[in-house]
């Protein structure tokens, strides 16, 4: 009787574990894992350097940053805008230039034919005798020197070191000697700020101050950031995780748990710390999770896709 281990050979069956195994080791196919939680962003961490925010904010949206991060976010997108513009500007002048020139070409043609065409025709002339003599027509046949030229090659060589070209650069895949489709079309960049998590208008005024209620365990050895738990609910003390859905209060920035708002402050939409009146904008509720790797709490299964071994 064969041994029921998990690394037995001895069966005659080809088993799952036997199967999953070689599939690892073969290189081919593709490996699937699920994400651990150092592969998610907790949820009082920026959503742009994924730490721990000292000066927390939230938009409109729940998405929680950290205030310098998104201030510098926001300063170097209206750099880039301010650049944007000028090459705009730029560009809008060159079209302009080129449409000026275009019309003046335009007016100088019709001018030429127009001057042209109030020429007398030339006529044939007479001779005392009487006899008319015609306009010379041109030689078709070649002259020496353009016999010469011909026989020598000079003109219709096709080499790019001919013709005086052996000055200029013949690496023709340098950007200078590369062909161009044309200067590209001047289009007015947009101003719009968005959010780099949702891709929503964002502004300076949208963003909300954002506080967490410390959480009071007693333990001053350890360092904030060194501690799992580190908040809770102001209202029911509860301790605030990856694992429990909060929201913002607008008008204070306290962090509370949803579970709060739907049992206590949705009932009379008031304000339990301040007993200020609320309505449903002033409560925000924070996006959890999510990182540059795993969507927010979605997809946290990875896939690597390898080479398919054909048979």
């Amino acid at each position: 009787m064969t041994r029921h281990a998990r690394n037995c050979t001895a069966g005659a069956v080809y088993t799952y574990n036997e199967k999953k195994r070689d599939a690892a080791e073969s290189g081919y196919g593709t490996n699937a894992k699920r994400l651990g939680k150092d592969s998610v962003k907790s949820f009082d961490c920026c959503s742009l350097t994924l730490q721990p925010c000292r000066n927390p904010v939230v938009t409109k949206d729940g998405f929680l940053f950290d205030k310098e991060a998104i201030l510098q976010y926001i300063v170097t997108k209206k750099n880039e805008h301010s650049r944007k513009m000028k090459e705009y500007e730029r560009l809008r002048r060159v079209e302009e230039n080129e449409i000026a020139q275009e019309a003046s070409n335009m007016q100088q043609a019709r001018m030429t034919s127009f001057v042209n065409a109030e020429k007398p025709t030339t006529t044939p002339a007479h001779k005392p005798n009487g006899t008319v003599t015609k306009p010379r027509e041109l030689d078709a046949t070649p002259s020496t020197s353009a016999v010469a030229a011909l026989s020598s090659g000079s003109s219709i060589s096709i080499s790019n070191m001919a013709n005086g070209h052996e000055k200029k650069l013949p690496s023709f895949w340098l950007p200078s000697e590369c062909p161009n489709a044309g200067l590209a079309k001047a289009q007015k960049p947009d101003a719009t700020i968005y959010c780099p998590v949702s891709m929503q208008p964002l502004r300076v005024k949208d963003l909300i101050d954002v506080k967490f209620t410390l959480l009071k365990d007693g333990d001053n050895k350890r360092s904030l950031i060194a501690k799992e738990a580190r908040y809770m609910c102001p209202i029911t003390h509860d301790v605030l995780s990856n694992a429990v859905p909060c929201a913002v209060l607008r008008p204070t920035g306290d962090v509370v748990t949803l579970e709060c708002v739907d049992k206590l402050i949705r009932k009379d939409m008031i304000h339990p710390l301040t007993d200020r009146k609320l309505k449903e904008k002033d409560i925000i509720q924070l996006q959890r999770g999510g990182t540059g790797y795993a969507i927010t709490n979605d997809n946290l299964n990875a896939k690597e896709k390898r080479p398919m071994l054909q048979v």
